[in-house]
């Protein structure tokens, strides 16, 4: 369903408003934003819904990698974690890789609080789990949308045994500060209503108060209910109207759920005079969500985003956060206020490895460029660099207790990003050993594929890249990247359109591989 991936490229694009890739473009404002208030929050989302590889994927993540994590972003100047720990695909019984996995969580939960900070959980309004399905696949390899079901609001019974599972399920979690109910992705049911979702909410607040009273509800104000529950209906994706959202806000009001508040879009919040009850959330600033995993790095787009919080504060999010450190760095400064320079990034990174702080922002400098040899060089210096002694600093575990894997990942993504600019123009100027560049390019892809493990989504914050590609016009990838779905109905259709998807980085692999020896044939 090409429409699919067009609206969440589409979003995400939105969403990382057009940053311009120019690293020190925030050394030229105005000047700093004033620090914001102590109580201010400065969030940040551990998004935990692919399966891949450790630590790229974050629910791969052990309790000491959790620990170092929020260690390093404490120093950072964050003061609340939320994650999403994906319980809408635990089934019921659950599975014993689900009970240990539920376990770590409390552990989590308490170590986060032991570091004086908040911790917010996700949920999704009403999804549960397919149970035969998701019974078959442990926590830590379970897709999503393989095994995922949407619950009818407007049917009592089954509201019912949906919050009697939630309450059970959540147990372990009870000592978490806020429950997050996001309306939408995933979430909704086709021709459901607002006044539903609203008593939905209300449903989770008496489940939170049986599990610890004194909790908080976030309604997470994103596509909006009615939005959705339309996109089900008729295929057509547009977010919910300000008049939509305005009605929400005013029946939760009116209901009160104390202890509650908003998250997400606050405009929405500040068109009803909720500003105070509401977390800016800054989303894709850091990371686009799903994307495929590249670091992303040369513009002032998270410093920028982190500027000024209004109403409680705000958050930002990650899908890969050990290739995210820049921007979950700079965000941070933005939110307190503080400048931000590459004297800055240097010193961030010199407090993960001393002495080779200007090294490392040399790295990711170097993926901002075009210039293949220079990228080569760097990736080489890097490589060089792993290959020693390496000793840590005081923000060693954002690097997951492994700085050669650091460096690693920031030369392979070098060699990706050199090898796929030689495709890219060779391409651009028709040259002949283009198709000899793309199969060294599919190369590299693979390996850098194989080494984080991500299957899902294919979307690139690498636009020169998504322009080759769609230019190439080789129907192995367009199969991939624009599938043919079957479904009879739209909410049927976008239901295939999500599963297929959560294999399509992996298909991408398979697919460029063909492509690139069918290449190989046709030009001899």
């Amino acid at each position: 369903m090409t429409a699919i991936r067009t609206i969440l490229g589409f979003c995400l694009l939105l969403l990382t408003t057009l940053a311009t890739p120019v690293l020190h473009a925030a050394d030229k404002s105005a000047g700093p934003a004033q620090p914001p208030a102590a109580e201010k929050i400065i969030g940040i989302y551990v998004h935990q819904h692919w399966p891949y590889n450790h630590p790229y994927a974050a629910r791969e993540w052990s309790l000491e990698d959790w620990e170092g994590y929020v260690d390093g972003v404490k120093q950072l100047g964050y003061n609340v974690i939320q994650f999403w720990p994906v319980i809408e695909t635990m089934p019921d019984p659950l599975t014993k890789s689900d009970e240990a996995y539920l376990e770590k969580c409390r552990q989590v939960i308490d170590m986060i609080h032991s570091k004086g900070m908040k911790v917010f959980v996700c949920l999704c309004p009403n999804v549960i789990a397919d149970d035969a399905v998701a019974g078959q696949m442990t926590f830590e390899d379970r897709v999503f949308f393989f095994c995922d079901l949407r619950v009818n609001p407007g049917d009592a019974e089954a509201m019912e045994r949906m919050m009697k599972r939630r309450e059970k399920q959540l147990r372990p979690l009870a000592q978490a500060d806020a429950f997050v109910v996001i309306d939408s992705d995933p979430g909704g049911y086709p021709g459901s209503t607002t006044e539903e979702f609203v008593a939905l909410l209300g449903a989770h607040r008496k489940m939170l108060d049986q599990l610890r009273p004194g909790i908080e509800m976030l309604y997470w104000m994103h596509v909006g209910w009615p939005g959705y529950c339309r996109w089900y209906e008729t295929g057509k994706f547009e977010f919910s109207t300000e008049a939509e959202f305005d009605a929400a806000l005013k029946q939760l009001k009116e209901l009160n759920p104390e202890p509650w508040g908003l998250a997400g879009n606050i405009h929405h919040a500040n068109r009803v005079g909720q500003t105070d009850r509401a977390i800016d959330y800054r989303y894709g600033s850091v990371e686009g969500e799903p994307t495929f995993p590249l670091t992303n790095f040369g513009s002032d787009r998270a410093y920028q985003a982190g500027l000024e919080p209004t109403g409680r504060g705000v958050m930002a999010n990650a899908q890969t956060h050990c290739l995210q450190l820049p921007y979950i760095f700079a965000f941070a400064r933005g939110a307190q206020g503080k400048p931000l320079a590459e004297a800055d990034y240097v010193e961030f990174a010199d407090q993960l490895l001393p002495g080779h702080g200007a090294e490392i922002v040399a790295g990711w400098t170097a993926l901002t460029s075009v210039d293949t040899e220079h990228m080569l060089a760097t990736a080489a210096s890097l490589e060089k660099l792993a290959a020693g002694d390496l000793k840590t600093g005081p923000l060693k575990g954002l690097m997951f207790g492994d700085p050669q894997r650091f460096l690693t990942d920031i030369a392979m993504q070098l060699r990706l990003r050199a090898a796929g600019e030689k495709f890219i123009v060779a391409q651009e100027q028709e040259n002949a050993d283009a198709n000899e560049l793309f199969a060294a390019f599919v190369d590299q892809f693979s390996q850098w594929q194989e080494r984080h493990g991500y299957r899902g989504r294919v979307i690139f914050e690498w636009k020169r890249l998504d322009d080759a590609l769609t230019k190439l016009d080789a129907p192995e990838i367009n199969a991939v990247l624009h599938p043919e779905i079957d479904a009879p109905t739209p909410f049927a259709k976008i239901k295939e359109d999500y599963a297929i998807a959560e294999s399509a980085s992996a298909n991408l692999v398979k697919a460029m591989q063909a492509t690139a020896d069918r290449l190989a044939k046709e030009s001899k």
